[in-house]
């Protein structure tokens, strides 16, 4: 079994454990070695905080509902006036005016942390939940090493077929896995640079995952695309892979897979499958793409609450 850690400087290093059912142990103890890491598991969103100044001065705070460690814990979305938004289809893909690789990321899951938490595209409003299998709530077997979250606007189509890789889209907002050095708080919006995309392969879905940079961190601006961070951060694109390709298998789930011969594309395909997720994702506003997922959208607001 693989087992990738990610330091301090953002170096990924690779080793085999001796068996999967060792990675949520050792995934636990190498966590408890960064002291400034969140609590794993919850990381409690404080009600009222504004998070993020979004295009066209659009702020959001988060309010919780319900009980943390619980099927009814929500974290929502609340605009200025105290009125609830969808931070999937709300919050713009892009902020104004950002270069052409600069997008907005919606954080689920915090760095290190372990409880699956996602935003929640059948409910009303789409908040941040945590994510049930069988009725139990879902956690990771060992932390994740990256900020984790999802680029709002868009959408994985499951019904279109990629003409290369001959699957499917997932039915989700496209993925965004955040390299920084920070830990950037549960249901934040920030903006990232995409430097790469990875293809990734799951229960034969299409599972794109963006590799990112937050706005602000020491290396924004020397981090451009793939062959900077394979320089600058030599490892952290095979660890990211790696560790997506092992998490279910604890869980008696096969590995997943990656097209493209596994490579990391660059930013500028990165760029294309961002814009191509956002066409059909307004694609599914229109109506131009049957909602045959049940998905909320705010066509839904006027009965939905």
């Amino acid at each position: 079994r693989i087992l990738c850690v990610q330091d301090s400087e953002r170096t990924t290093s690779c080793s085999l454990s001796p068996s999967v059912k060792m990675v949520k142990v050792l995934g636990m103890l190498l966590a408890a070695s960064y002291p400034t890491r969140p609590a794993l598991g919850f990381v409690l969103a404080a009600a009222g905080r504004s998070f993020a100044s979004v295009r066209r001065g659009f702020k959001t705070s988060i309010a919780v509902e319900g009980e943390e460690g619980t099927e009814s814990y929500k974290q929502f979305f609340v605009n200025p006036s105290g009125e609830k938004v969808s931070p999937w289809h709300d919050i713009p893909m892009q902020p104004l005016d950002a270069p052409a690789f600069v997008f907005n990321m919606v954080t689920e899951i915090p760095k290190y942390g372990t409880a699956k938490m996602e935003v929640d595209t059948k409910a009303a409003k789409n908040p941040i939940v945590q994510d049930t299998k069988k009725g139990k709530l879902r956690f990771y077997h060992g932390p994740i090493f990256w900020n984790y979250g999802c680029i709002p606007q868009t959408w994985e189509n499951p019904n279109e077929e990629h003409p290369e890789l001959k699957c499917f889209g997932d039915n989700d907002p496209i993925d965004v896995v955040e390299i920084g050095t920070a830990a950037l708080e549960p249901g934040s919006v920030t903006q990232v640079k995409a430097l790469g995309v990875l293809a990734m392969i799951d229960d034969g879905e299409l599972d794109w995952k963006v590799i990112a940079i937050a706005k602000g961190d020491p290396l924004y601006l020397d981090l451009n695309d793939v062959d900077d961070l394979e320089k600058l951060c030599p490892g952290v694109v095979s660890g990211i892979r790696e560790w997506f390709r092992w998490y279910k298998t604890p869980d008696d789930k096969p590995l997943n897979a990656f097209g493209f011969d596994e490579a990391c594309l660059d930013k500028t395909k990165a760029k294309d499958v961002i814009l191509e997720t956002h066409d059909a994702w307004k694609a599914l506003h229109s109506g131009d793409i049957e909602n045959s997922g049940k998905l909320w959208t705010k066509e839904d607001d006027d009965t939905a609450e």
